[in-house]
């Protein structure tokens, strides 16, 4: 029995070969399918993002700001999470909620890596010149400016532009991968593919772009997860300063309606915001850390 057992894992193992390859990132893909908390987190972020692209095709959570029941209804049939001081359908309002937050996550994960991917490959491309040392002051400058403070000013700046708090985002978050991606192709330049490029006369750029940032996807990926992350909990906090989301709601401005409401006792939109906020963010966190832990380098060739 237990030779039967045997046999089946292997032939599993030989069929996962087989399917996948033996690529770096076919063992990362059966690394990660292997880790059911992984899988688990990826299962929920999938049921969060199904959510959103319902929203954004119009399935449900069009009724968000129509006044449909009475103050503080209760949970019912009509009103699934009950409705808030004005009489707004609580559960449609959280439901629209997630939609804002994917949008804001995708809109700054996508910006912010590309643009620390672009500048952090050149920085590293470049290192030494005087390329690589505007680049660095850049990232010390932005660093030297406390975040919150930023996106006022930008905010101010922009005279209420609803991409004001995207632009803030952006501005900040893509440091972290432009300093990884930086001395990632540090290390990449050096290698003989990068020198065979060179010596058969291919064009900067091209090397660059083709040739070194491509090796350098397990990073921007992991970095993406993270920023997506940081980008609704950043969104959450502005919105419920008033510096975030301008047309539209939020699970931030949900939280900032509800101050007022939980003095008087009632917890309904406060709980719904912040229970839906963070399992997205912990599903988010713990889908990052598996990834980071499939792409790993150091373990995946194993």
């Amino acid at each position: 029995m237990s030779n039967g057992v045997a046999d089946l894992t292997a032939n599993g193992s030989e069929l996962d070969s087989s399917v996948f390859g033996d690529s770096l990132w076919g063992k990362a893909f059966l690394k990660f399918r292997r880790d059911r908390a992984g899988m688990w987190s990826l299962a929920v972020v999938t049921a969060y993002a199904l959510i959103a692209l319902g929203v954004w095709t119009g399935v449900w959570g069009t009724s968000w700001a129509d006044v449909s029941g009475a103050k503080w209804a209760p949970i019912s049939a009509e009103h699934w999470l009950g409705t808030n001081i004005i009489g707004q359908d609580i559960f449609e309002r959280a439901v629209f909620s997630t939609k804002t937050a994917f949008e804001v996550g995708l809109v700054v994960a996508v910006l912010a890596t590309v643009l620390g991917a672009v500048l952090g490959a050149m920085a590293g491309f470049f290192s030494g010149s005087w390329i690589d040392e505007i680049i660095i002051w850049l990232m010390g400058v932005l660093d030297s400016i406390p975040f919150y403070l930023l996106v006022a000013a930008i905010a101010f700046s922009l005279e209420g532009n609803p991409y004001a708090m995207h632009i803030a985002m952006i501005s900040t978050f893509w440091i972290g991968t432009s300093r990884l991606v930086r001395g990632e192709v540090i290390k990449l330049k050096s290698l003989d593919f990068v020198e065979a490029a060179r010596a058969t006369g291919v064009n900067q750029l091209t090397i660059i772009f083709r040739h070194i940032l491509p090796n350098t996807f397990h990073i921007l990926l992991v970095q993406a997860t993270i920023t997506f992350v940081a980008a609704i909990k950043s969104e959450v906090i502005l919105s419920f300063l008033g510096i975030g989301v301008q047309d539209g709601i939020s699970w931030g401005l949900m939280i900032a309606e509800s101050t007022f409401e939980v003095l008087a006792g009632f917890f309904n939109n406060f709980l719904a915001a912040s229970v839906l906020m963070f399992g997205l963010v912990m599903a988010f966190n713990m889908f990052s850390d598996a990834l980071q832990d499939a792409l790993d380098p150091r373990t995946v060739s194993g």
